[in-house]
């Protein structure tokens, strides 16, 4: 197999690095003949809220779709994903055969009766909801809670979801919730999940507290943008005026996230896969600063899902650009190469 040497500035910082792929493991020691690729090093780009695996909403996991759907993730420079809810348990290869990204996922989701698509995720009285996400999260280190659902529902009630905190943190889990409502933001931060996906209509008085408490936000900004125009088309009703008008309010409230210090991390959630740069440019056109923007689908997300950048001992994951990609975003189009695993896979 041949070794791969990388040389240039790496981000966040913009310092030299001179690096060179020993297995899966980043080292500085140098390899006689290594392969030489220069340019600028992100450590690899995140997809932090994904659903890959099933063609069209309600149907089950399936292999063939799965693997297509990572492979789009990886052409898109996308080496490490987090899947906040699957429509089932996915096969021992994901994450982990070399021609997909490394994965985190929280399994099917969890939800209250009457709430969440059909077919999908698992539904439960209040007092099994708990012990529900803790055995998920033991299994796979997060558990995904419907903490809202549609207009007039009651979301998940406070004490339930904070005992799920709980019961998950003590087996050393983490636990995030779908919440696009005002009312389920509010008891979802109050209770201290984790991460906090969508946030639509989240009330922006709660981000000091989101930033003081580690509670990340997944804006999935590029994908409820995208809907507004069939909002717009909408007969006016009580979802209308909530659905248009927390999608109209989102890229504000993603760039006051961001300005308050609250961890923002870059998500797609919906087909099709590999949007990844879409989610990056929304953020910069929302106001969010570039490096930021970056940092949100590159060493931010890696950080916050526990693995490190371009670093000795760190896992060997990379995208080249040409130019530096916050100055000249277009470079996130037409990444120069793509090191997953420590193999050039693009």
């Amino acid at each position: 197999m041949t070794v791969l040497r990388l040389r240039g500035p790496a981000l966040p910082d913009g310092e030299i690095v001179d690096i060179y792929a020993d297995g899966d493991r980043w080292t500085t020691d140098p390899v006689p003949g290594a392969e030489l690729i220069e340019g600028w090093l992100l450590p690899g780009l995140v997809d932090a809220h994904t659903h890959p695996g099933a063609a069209q909403l309600g149907d089950p996991l399936d292999d063939e779709v799965l693997r297509d759907d990572l492979h789009r993730h990886v052409d898109s420079g996308v080496t490490l994903i987090r899947a906040p809810g699957l429509a089932g348990d996915p096969p021992g290869w994901f994450g982990r055969d070399p021609d997909v990204p490394r994965a985190l996922h929280a399994g099917p989701w969890i939800a209250q009766f009457g709430q969440f698509f059909d077919g999908w995720g698992r539904r439960a009285d209040h007092d099994k909801l708990p012990g529900i996400a803790a055995e998920q999260a033991a299994r796979t280190g997060w558990a995904k809670i419907i903490m809202d659902w549609r207009v007039g529902d009651e979301p998940v009630p406070l004490a339930v979801i904070s005992e799920i905190v709980t019961r998950v943190h003590a087996v050393g889990g983490r636990v995030a919730v779908h919440s696009q409502h005002t009312a389920g933001g509010l008891l979802a931060v109050r209770a201290g999940v984790d991460s906090i996906e969508h946030g639509m209509c989240l009330d922006p008085e709660l981000l000091p507290e989101m930033a003081d408490r580690g509670i990340a936000l997944t804006p999935t900004l590029a994908a409820l943008q995208a809907s507004i125009p069939a909002q717009h088309a909408r007969e006016d009703s009580p979802t209308k005026r909530w659905q248009l008008g927390g999608r109209l309010g989102h890229a504000a409230l993603t760039a006051a996230a961001v300005e308050a210090g609250v961890t923002v991390l870059a998500g797609t959630d919906s087909r099709p896969m590999g949007g990844i740069v879409a989610e990056v440019r929304a953020m910069v056109e929302a106001g969010v600063p570039p490096h930021d923007a970056v940092g949100a689908a590159s060493w931010s997300a890696r950080a916050y899902l526990g693995l490190a950048g371009l670093v000795p001992g760190a896992p060997a994951d990379a995208v080249v650009y040409a130019a530096d990609p916050r100055t000249e975003t277009t470079q996130l189009d037409h990444p120069r190469a793509v090191i997953l695993r420590g193999v050039r896979v693009r």
